[in-house]
């Protein structure tokens, strides 16, 4: 490969030298007082000459990008070294790239302290969010009108999950460091979150058919329940009216706790299948829907990658969907759980 290299760099050269050769060929056929010289044995050593040089030049220079290539971790220091083999034309090329690397790493790191300060700022806005939401929903609860506080609890509980998307989108990226492994019970993230979706569900008449849950998983318990909300929520929303939504578990031929949420609802049509989990794609039936981002499955699925939990979907048309949680049997954060 560097043999290759080396002749596709020095190809001018190469090319220069033969038709050199060439020429003098010819001038040896045209001119007479040439004729005493052997052209062959001139031909012959002239090209064992360049065949010598061109190996030499070849160990040369393949040793010195072998030290090039051996010595990247620290540029600057090979760069001024006594034993660099760069030539004059080549430092020149390095130094360039030198300060062009840095120049972009100084823009990388303004652009990383940029990012963090609107991370904290949009964290700090989120929690000052909470404030004026968990007052909105104590007055909600004293309106006499059952149809209006209907009204008002639907509307609460989609600001409710946009804002608790955006926090958890703002997280995702330190999802590693914001980490608290530990031993869930899926009975208390399940029903907790249904609990959650309460009054929504009230309002158009959806039932849970719930399974025992008595099995444990290790997880990030804020995480995992984030994920079920996600899917819990896009069960309700694309449910038809007085429906139900079936929720149990099983275990598969490998070993894996499948925790199943089963609607029946519009389902998903064959071609978006493959897209729900990109961001902001809402699909075919969610453009339909102002309710609809495109953000809840996307973030759950990125949640699930960090978790080593798998999500799987199975859905017909106007029939419903079966989203899936693959529990892992053992993952790095079972293992850190276990030191």
């Amino acid at each position: 490969m560097f043999f290759l290299l080396f002749l596709k760099e020095r190809w001018a050269w190469i090319t220069f030298i033969f038709i050199l050769l060439l020429f003098i060929n010819i001038l040896f056929f045209l001119d007479a007082g040439f004729s005493g010289i052997s052209v062959s044995y001139f031909n012959i050593i002239t090209l064992m000459l360049v065949l010598f040089f061109l190996i030499w030049r070849y160990i040369k220079e393949t040793q010195g990008l072998a030290h090039f290539l051996g010595n990247l971790s620290n540029p600057i220091e090979f760069l001024y070294s006594e034993n660099t083999s760069l030539t004059p034309f080549q430092r020149k090329y390095f130094e360039e790239l030198l300060n062009v690397i840095e120049q972009k790493e100084n823009l990388l790191n303004q652009s990383r302290v940029q990012l963090l300060e609107d991370t904290e700022a949009q964290l700090a806005w989120v929690h000052e969010m909470k404030a004026p939401l968990t007052a909105m929903k104590l007055m909600i609860e004293q309106v006499e009108d059952l149809k209006l506080r209907s009204r008002l609890e639907n509307e609460w509980m989609r600001t409710h999950l946009l804002l608790d998307q955006q926090l958890h989108h703002t997280r995702l990226a330190s999802i590693e460091k914001d980490n608290r492994l530990e031993k869930v019970a899926l009975k208390s993230v399940v029903f907790k979150e249904i609990r959650e979706f309460q009054s929504w569900c009230m309002d158009k008449g959806i039932g849970f058919q719930i399974d025992v849950l008595v099995q444990e998983t290790i997880s990030d318990k804020k995480w995992l329940s984030f994920i079920v909300r996600q899917i819990l929520s896009n069960a309700i929303k694309y449910s038809r009216e007085n429906s139900e939504i079936n929720i149990y578990t099983e275990i598969d031929d490998a070993g894996h706790l499948l925790l199943h949420f089963k609607d029946f609802g519009i389902g998903i049509r064959p071609e978006d299948l493959p897209r729900i989990f990109q961001k902001s794609y809402t699909g075919t039936i969610g453009r339909e829907s102002v309710q609809s981002t495109g953000m809840g499955l996307y973030l759950a699925q990125k949640a699930c990658e960090s978790l080593g939990i798998a999500i799987l979907v199975n859905s017909e048309l106007n029939k419903g969907s079966v989203f899936t949680l693959k529990l892992p049997l053992q993952n790095e954060y079972q293992n850190s759980f276990g030191r």
